[in-house]
């Protein structure tokens, strides 16, 4: 069965068929070829033939150029011409796509170009939120996909540094000490967030800042660093 669209191309084609015949009818008529007629309208031979032929779409004032060209009304009062209805014909026709399939599609391109990176409080035990990020050359801020995190500041120990508790801070996991760097570390048994300051090849200074600065001196050795913060989300 035709479908509405069909239905209503089929009645163009042969009401453009009609008024190309009559065309064809009347120019042989006055022994004027396609291309005379081309010409002085100022188009092709070849665009002559398709009108004639029904397959090309024209409007009025072409069918009234010709009309007068020839010497004689060429018409046909079942339809009305229009330039946008021409245009509208060469447009493709397209179905209306599947919205939920559509949203899958969308869902499984994102994935590849984003992760869901884990917020976590200082022991790491358990993620507490996720944040998603931009993966760029398989990287997430340049570094790879496994090592990064957020940290929920738990304390004002930092409070000097403008890192609150509560704000949200981008971290990688490192086991390296960077001099300057502030990370977060175990010492003494606890998880801490401080700045890292080298003194030599065998002692670090380890800085707090809550109302004023503090700093202790301890051996490489009785701190390990868990992760090095790149940036903070202050809260407003």
């Amino acid at each position: 069965m035709l479908n509405l669209f069909a239905i209503f191309k089929l009645g163009r084609w042969r009401i453009m068929s009609r008024v190309g015949d009559r065309i064809k009818q009347v120019r042989e008529a006055k022994s004027i070829s396609q291309k005379q007629l081309g010409k002085k309208i100022g188009v092709s031979e070849g665009f002559i033939n398709e009108v004639e032929l029904g397959r090309k779409v024209i409007n009025e004032k072409f069918l009234e150029k010709i009309s007068k060209i020839l010497g004689e009304e060429i018409e046909d009062t079942s339809v009305s011409f229009h330039a946008d209805d021409a245009q509208e014909e060469s447009k493709p026709k397209f179905e209306r796509p599947n919205t939920g399939k559509v949203n899958e599609v969308w869902n499984d391109a994102f994935s590849s170009v984003l992760k869901d990176v884990s917020i976590y409080k200082y022991d790491l035990a358990k993620a507490i939120g996720i944040r998603q990020m931009p993966i760029i050359s398989n990287k997430v801020e340049g570094y790879a996909q496994d090592k990064v995190l957020f940290l929920k500041i738990e304390n004002d120990d930092m409070l000097g540094f403008r890192i609150c508790s509560g704000d949200i801070a981008f971290a990688h996991l490192t086991h390296e000490i960077e001099n300057n760097s502030i990370s977060l570390v175990d010492y003494n048994g606890e998880r801490l967030l401080r700045q890292i300051k080298t003194l030599d090849s065998n002692k670090v200074l380890l800085i707090s800042n809550r109302i004023s600065i503090k700093t202790v001196a301890v051996p490489h050795n009785d701190i390990k660093v868990i992760a090095k913060l790149d940036r903070v989300e202050f809260k407003l």
